[in-house]
């Protein structure tokens, strides 16, 4: 029964004679995110939308537009969300530093939790204290039957 259903993969164009061009095709790719892959490159994905990316930037370079030329007609179009490697702005910090911040504030709670556990040594008892147990300790054997 799978043997009928048609395939539906899209696949990317044939590779281009150029061979240079086609390692152009595929570092670039390698930089750009699938947009509706999990934390895959569109060089990764076989998601139709990837395919497209990667024939569109097969397309550009031909053309004669430069990598980071391709790079900015992608974020323009879909936003630094399309990088793999986002850069350190104002809108991308808590991408960048928020997952080392959580891991801190985990490990200040749980070095916090560690040191409220452990068992509370008392000050040694002084010369009035120990008369006052003494007698407290002899008044309970005097008590008993």
């Amino acid at each position: 029964m799978a043997s009928a259903l048609p395939g539906t993969a899209a696949t990317a164009l044939p590779a281009a004679a150029d061979v240079a061009l086609e390692k152009r095709v595929t570092a670039l790719a390698e930089e750009l995110r699938c947009l509706v892959c999990q934390n895959q490159t569109i060089a990764d994905s076989h998601a139709g939308l990837a395919v497209d990316l990667k024939n569109q930037i097969r397309e550009k370079l031909a053309a004669g537009m430069s990598e980071g030329e391709i790079i900015e007609f992608m974020v323009a179009r879909y936003g630094d969300f399309v990088l793999y490697r986002p850069p350190v702005k104002a809108t991308t910090v808590l991408l960048w530093f928020g997952p080392p911040l959580l891991l801190l504030l985990g490990l200040g709670l749980f070095v916090r939790t560690v040191l409220q556990r452990r068992p509370q040594t008392a000050a040694p008892l002084n010369a009035t204290e120990q008369a006052r147990v003494q007698t407290l300790l002899g008044a309970g054997d005097k008590e008993r039957p």
